[in-house]
Formats: C-alpha cells, sequence, structure tokens
C-alpha cells in the first residue's frame, strides 16, 4: 500500500479539547510507523480503501493506502468541521459527543472515529467491504491508535512544561521594551 504523510506541529489554543498549558504535539518517525504499521493492518483486515488522519483543528496528519483523487486538505478541514457539528448536535440531545460517526453513499461511504479526544480517523471504503467489518476492525485500530497518539500527547505536554521561574521578570522586560 502506498502512503502520503504530513508531520504537523498543532497549537492547542484553537482546539476547545486540548488542555490548558500543552503548547504544541508533534510526534516522532518510530510514531509515524507505529501509526502506520496500525492503519496498514486495519486497511487490510477490514478490506478498506484509505485512512486519514486529521487534528480537530482540520490539519491533514496522515494519509494511508490509496490515495484519495479529491484534495485531503480540503477534506481534512470539512471532516473536523463535520466531527464539531455533529459534537454540538449530540450536546444538544443530552450526550456529550459522538465518537464514531458513519456516512454511506451509494458506492463509497466512510467511516470517522475519534482517537484520544483529539484526532479523528477517516476511513474511506466502497463496496469491496461491508460496514459490519469495517466497524469490527475498527475497534482495535481505535484502541491501538489512541495509545499511541497518549504517549505522542504527554511527551507533548512534558517538553511544553517550562522551568522553573522561566517567566521570573518578563513582565519587567517587557516593559523595558516598551519605553
Amino acid at each position: 500500500m502506498s502512503r502520503t504523510r504530513q508531520l504537523v506541529s498543532w497549537s492547542p489554543a484553537t482546539h476547545a479539547f486540548m488542555p490548558i498549558g500543552a503548547a504544541t504535539w508533534s510526534f516522532t518517525e518510530d510514531d509515524f510507523g507505529a501509526i502506520t504499521i496500525t492503519l496498514q493492518r486495519f486497511l487490510y483486515d477490514a478490506k478498506a480503501r484509505c485512512a486519514l488522519l486529521v487534528d480537530r483543528s482540520g490539519q491533514l496528519v496522515a494519509t494511508v493506502g490509496e490515495p484519495p483523487n479529491f484534495d485531503a486538505t480540503a477534506f481534512a478541514t470539512l471532516t473536523a468541521a463535520d466531527f464539531s457539528a455533529n459534537d454540538q448536535l449530540a450536546r444538544l440531545i443530552g450526550e456529550s459527543d459522538f465518537n464514531v460517526l458513519f456516512h454511506q453513499g451509494e458506492r463509497e461511504s466512510m467511516y470517522l472515529a475519534d482517537i484520544a479526544r483529539r484526532v479523528i480517523l477517516v476511513v474511506l471504503f466502497d463496496n469491496r467491504t461491508t460496514l459490519g467489518l469495517v466497524r469490527l476492525r475498527m475497534k482495535a485500530a481505535v484502541d491501538e491508535l489512541t495509545r499511541i497518539f497518549e504517549g505522542v500527547f504527554a511527551r507533548g505536554n512534558v517538553r511544553a512544561a517550562a522551568p522553573p521561574g522561566f517567566l521570573a521578570g518578563a513582565e519587567d522586560e517587557i516593559d523595558r521594551l516598551f519605553q
């Protein structure tokens, strides 16, 4: 299977679900390898065509499987908006969120799942497989990706922490700059 990737550093200031105080997140080549292997195995087992990882701000994080025949960047933005809109719909009916979404077309369908409250897994599949098989294989993939991304996010939070006293005197220095 072919793969493309786009590594992203991400600012949580634009994302309501990020813990306050974390600055950015990014993943290593090892993380990317583990993510890719998980997604390739899932696509093979589920007989699905393509998997895209999108962060909640709409940035494309990774694509694995058959390259999509559309603008993946625009698709990522729309996916994040779709998930956000459905989160609001869930709240209106008394749910905290919907952690999976399914959209069925005549020939193409997509199944979306939340990964660690920060990333969306989008799986594109056609009539070569069934929704049941995709759903059956999705749970293990989501669990594995959640484990990987929680490790990524934990590392990001540790790196983002400023050493004690880091901001001491910063206000005085800023005042001096503008005098």
